[in-house]
């Protein structure tokens, strides 16, 4: 299931990924190949510590491999600037934000970052990129808060409009509902599902919705202690790939219903 397609807009070569653990290397997992449409939402899901940001953070440039490649259009990642990887992959981390006074207008506007001039002014076409991101995450009403004002699912969609304002082909989230309750993590999800069908860029989130993510995501990569594999999320139930994902005296995975259900027995 991990065959490069003819349209790749990411993929990885070999890789594996890992960090510096003291004075050893410390390998997550190896032999990674993958590869990415154009125009997909694709969720890697995997147990707590299993490697998901890992990965992310690998594919984004923000983690060095330990060995393998990164390609973003035929194009070893490594080969690129920062500034020219900025143009190409937007990303969105968990880690909170430092404080400051903000608007939410301002803190979409940074998105522009690669394309202005020295002294950061806006020119018209940065402007219509913040207003549009803006209009596609629906949150005008809130464009003249301070970002510090927000609630986490509000603040969620203001950094997912600074990554559509940073107009790059690739997005990647790392677990953008992790503070999220169900009713906003659903609203996320739905959210990022309508870009896609919109803007056919290509998002990349880790996430723990497992459910969620069979029924919304297009593809899945799926991190288990013995492998990386992807799919649809058909090919992945056809696969079996599910049903040891997590301990079977917790939950199971039913087929049918094709979902995870608690085990009450």
């Amino acid at each position: 299931m991990n065959v490069f397609k003819k349209n790749s807009i990411l993929k990885t070569e070999n890789l594996s990924i890992g960090y510096q653990q003291k004075k050893n290397i410390k390998t997550v997992a190896s032999n990674i190949n993958l590869s990415f449409e154009k125009g997909k939402l694709i969720t890697v899901l995997g147990k707590n510590g299993i490697g998901k940001s890992t990965l992310l953070r690998t594919l984004s440039k923000v983690q060095k491999p330990i060995s393998g490649s990164v390609f973003i259009h035929q194009k070893n990642i490594e080969e690129l600037t920062e500034k020219q990887l900025s143009t190409k992959l937007s990303l969105v981390l968990t880690e909170r934000l430092p404080e400051s006074q903000l608007t939410v207008f301002e803190l979409i506007a940074l998105g522009r970052q690669p394309y202005t001039n020295w002294i950061d002014k806006l020119s018209e076409t940065d402007i219509e990129k913040v207003n549009k991101a803006i209009h596609q995450t629906e949150i005008e009403h809130l464009k003249n808060n301070r970002f510090y004002e927000l609630s986490d699912g509000q603040l969620q969609r203001v950094l997912i409009a600074r990554a559509l304002a940073q107009d790059t082909e690739i997005i990647i989230l790392d677990e953008p509902t992790a503070h999220l309750d169900m009713h906003h993590t659903i609203k996320i999800f739905s959210l990022l599902k309508k870009l896609v069908k919109e803007t056919e860029k290509t998002v990349i989130i880790s996430s723990h919705e497992v459910n969620l993510s069979i029924q919304i995501a297009d593809e899945i990569v799926l991190i288990t202690d013995n492998s990386i594999i992807s799919g649809t999320p058909n090919q992945l139930i056809d696969a079996n790939a599910f049903d040891n994902l997590f301990p079977k005296e917790i939950v199971n995975f039913n087929k049918t219903l094709q979902q995870f259900i608690i085990n009450k027995g």
